[in-house]
């Protein structure tokens, strides 16, 4: 079953909704010294109770107006996973980030319509900025403006503004990974690093170009999707397949159709 126009404007308006619910549990406790636990034992996975409190609100108001749908989140796992709605949400994407000060956390809130992504929104609180993207497109908002989204057009690596949250090996990558990632950026014009969810923003709105991952989770990538393909963009695995069938959570992200297989060439054989 597919939700008509109508019922999608309710949603995304529903989403909206959300992400104000989540601002007022994550603003509050930027750059306040909020208490961080590591959740990851020898590795540094931090979680903060911004994370946690958010989630919880999201979650009881999607439980309340919609009781059948699903919920996916990264704190607290799933409800009703079965169901042909699902939300799925990170209330803040990029902890590190958060923790440290930096504005390029943001909160994801993704719908799946019978498990494929058909509605995303990404919110950055403290600049106030939000992308919302749908079957019908993408559109950002800063303040009281608000505009269509349009990727950048880019074609060639060497034109290409890159990004990746890490690119060490030791960080997101394997060793393979890192050198893949490091053959497209030696081909690119500019790499910029430690943006999270904002990198995807930012393609959206024709700023950069083109953004490789690994070790990207369903929370982390479900709502990207729907910006980043309302907005023009192409976004698969490293092989060009469905995410959500890639190995190791790789994704790479692209302004063009020949931006991305120029990327694709340098990663599909890891």
């Amino acid at each position: 079953m597919t939700a008509d126009a109508s019922q999608y404007s309710e949603f995304s308006l529903f989403a909206g909704r959300l992400a104000d619910a989540a601002r007022v549990e994550t603003l509050p406790r930027f750059r306040a010294g909020s208490a961080v636990v590591n959740k990851a034992g020898i590795w540094f996975d931090p979680v903060t109770d911004a994370d946690r409190e958010a989630e919880r609100v999201v979650r009881r108001m999607i439980s309340a107006v919609y009781p059948k749908h699903g919920i996916i989140g990264e704190e607290f796992g799933a409800e009703r996973a079965e169901a042909e709605y699902r939300w799925v949400i990170d209330p803040v994407d990029g902890t590190r980030a958060f923790v440290c000060g930096v504005s390029t956390w943001a909160t994801l809130i993704g719908l799946e319509c019978d498990g494929r992504p058909a509605l995303g929104l990404i919110d950055q609180p403290f600049t106030d900025e939000r992308w919302v993207g749908s079957l019908n497109g993408a559109r950002y908002r800063r303040g009281g403006e608000e505009r269509v989204c349009k990727t950048s057009g880019v074609t060639e690596l060497k034109r290409a503004r890159l990004s990746t949250t890490d690119p060490r090996r030791e960080a997101y990558f394997t060793s393979e990974e890192a050198a893949a990632f490091a053959a497209v950026a030696a081909k690119s014009q500019v790499a910029r690093f430690s943006l999270d969810a904002y990198a995807y923003g930012l393609l959206a709105i024709g700023e950069l170009d083109l953004v490789v991952e690994s070790s990207l989770k369903h929370h982390d990538y479900c709502a990207l999707v729907a910006v980043v393909e309302g907005a023009g963009g192409v976004i698969t695995g490293w092989k060009g397949e469905p995410l959500g069938e890639c190995a190791r959570g790789r994704i790479v992200a692209s302004a063009t159709k020949d931006l991305h297989e120029a990327a694709l060439d340098l990663l599909k054989e890891i």
